[in-house]
């Protein structure tokens, strides 16, 4: 009894000290990651790093960005949308694509009117709104030129798609050092399809998002989230042939892809994925009804014939802010 006794104390002994040791070792890797954090914290100071956007002298239509919104009888998530939009600081003007049958009722306008005056009133900078109404519901409506622009930059947004202020201030800048090109956050792909290989001409697919995913490559970004140059407007309306605009009205789908190939035709460059946070407020659209992605295919190779060539340019360049990821 007395050696089991012994031997029980003897353990009993070495778990209080290995406790001891171990406790000493979590209290000394709390210590040091404290001090990780708290230097992490200091280095820019202590190294004379500081950090800074960056800012040029640019004319004052390169200072701002016009936020267009096309609406379709969503009007509680078009309340969200300019109330929101109008709130961010580089914002010049929010405008609403408008192509119901009814026009907007004073009531709807009165609340937004007051939304984005109560914003205007607290920021000092007075946002200009309109509500741009059209006779016919035609989804080239979105792309219409618009009276009164003060900005070269338009940022293209469906009502039901929220983009946080500082992420949109990023994807902004990114425009303004390539202002010709579409910088936008929803990127899209075409695909060679290798099983129409004995075709006379290439035949493509449309590649959705999980595409883009998978191999980090994409050629469009939509429009339903994506800056381009105001001058796109005009081309899309007046120069751009009839026969895209008819075919958009016609199919009613594919307004976005219409653009995607104007842009890709004038540069010859593919278009700038930003990443960012993107919220989608509403229920579904057209991109969740059966056999989207099959008519979406069909537009990319009408549109390809039209041209008489393929002017999409792929891509795997990806615009990341580096002051709010710890690894780009």
């Amino acid at each position: 009894m007395k050696g089991l006794h012994g031997r029980c104390y003897l353990l009993r002994w070495r778990l209080m000290l290995w406790l001891s040791n171990n406790r000493i070792r979590l209290l000394l890797g709390f210590c040091l990651l404290l001090g990780t954090i708290l230097m992490a914290g200091r280095i820019s100071f202590i190294m004379g790093w500081h950090r800074q956007r960056y800012q040029s002298k640019v004319p004052s239509s390169r200072q701002r960005f016009t936020v267009l919104i096309n609406t379709w009888r969503r009007q509680a998530l078009l309340r969200k949308s300019v109330n929101h939009y109008s709130s961010c600081n580089n914002v010049d003007a929010v405008r609403v694509v408008w192509s119901e049958v009814e026009p907007p009722s004073d009531s709807l306008l009165f609340v937004l009117r007051q939304s984005v005056q109560s914003h205007s009133r607290r920021s000092s900078y007075k946002v200009d709104f309109r509500v741009d109404i059209h006779e016919e519901d035609n989804l080239n409506n979105r792309f219409m030129p618009l009276d009164g622009l003060k900005t070269d930059a338009i940022f293209s947004v469906d009502d039901d798609v929220v983009v946080p202020c500082d992420t949109l201030d990023f994807a902004f800048s990114v425009w303004s050092s390539a202002s010709d090109s579409m910088v936008g956050f929803v990127p899209r792909m075409h695909w060679l399809d290798s099983k129409k290989h004995e075709l006379k001409q290439p035949h493509y697919r449309y590649g959705g998002w999980w595409s883009v995913w998978w191999t980090g490559t994409y050629s469009m970004v939509l429009t339903k989230a994506a800056f381009f140059h105001r001058k796109y407007l005009e081309l899309y309306t007046y120069r751009m042939p009839a026969s895209f605009r008819d075919y958009v009205t016609t199919e009613r789908n594919c307004e976005d892809l219409a653009m995607s190939f104007l842009v890709a035709n004038v540069t010859g460059a593919p278009p700038i994925w930003v990443k960012g946070k993107l919220y989608e407020i509403g229920s579904s659209g057209i991109s969740s009804l059966k056999g989207h992605s099959r008519h979406r295919t069909r537009c990319l190779n009408t549109f390809m014939d039209m041209y008489g060539n393929m002017p999409l340019v792929a891509s795997s360049v990806k615009a990341v802010d580096a002051q709010s990821e710890w690894f780009w």
